[in-house]
Formats: C-alpha cells, sequence, structure tokens
C-alpha cells in the first residue's frame, strides 16, 4: 500500500471516529463522510467493519449504547404525547 493510500485510509479513520463522537450510526457516518468530505460509501464501509473487527467489544457497547438510547428517545416521545393529550382533554372541561 502506498504513503498516499494508507494516509487516506488514515483520513477516513479519523473521520469515522468523528461520527461515533456524534453518535451516527454507520450508515448515517456513510452518508455524512459520502456528502462532506467526498469519501465513497463503500470506502467508509470498508474502513468502518475493519475498526469494528478489531474493536469488537467497543463496537458491541456503541451499538447497544446508541439502541438504548433510542428507545428512551422513543419512550419520551410517547409520554410527552400523552401529556399534551391529557393537557388538552383537561383544557376542554
Amino acid at each position: 500500500m502506498g504513503d498516499s493510500s494508507a494516509s487516506y485510509i488514515h483520513m477516513v479513520h479519523h473521520l469515522i471516529e468523528e461520527c461515533l463522537i456524534f453518535n451516527m450510526s454507520k450508515e448515517e457516518c456513510m452518508e455524512a463522510l459520502s456528502k462532506h468530505a467526498n469519501v465513497k460509501p463503500v470506502i467508509t464501509s470498508t474502513v468502518w467493519n475493519e475498526l469494528q473487527k478489531e474493536n469488537k467489544e467497543f463496537f458491541e457497547a456503541y451499538i447497544k449504547g446508541r439502541d438504548q438510547r433510542a428507545i428512551e428517545v422513543e419512550q419520551r416521545q410517547r409520554i410527552q404525547t400523552q401529556l399534551n393529550t391529557s393537557i388538552k382533554e383537561n383544557q376542554k372541561n
């Protein structure tokens, strides 16, 4: 692998780490890097997969945390909807 290829892969690696900081999924990261850094999704996916292989425990925890946060957001939205409905019903009476 040439120096330019290695440096490109290193840049993609760094950009993926930035995506992780922003709690993005693999798909969101692929889309963001394609749009903002002109990185082909297949490249992002390949580097992501290699990082996932090398850091299996981290990615398992990361994905589990993302899933848990999604559940919590959904629950908060349901509660907010119920509260809004209850407030509207009380205002009618």
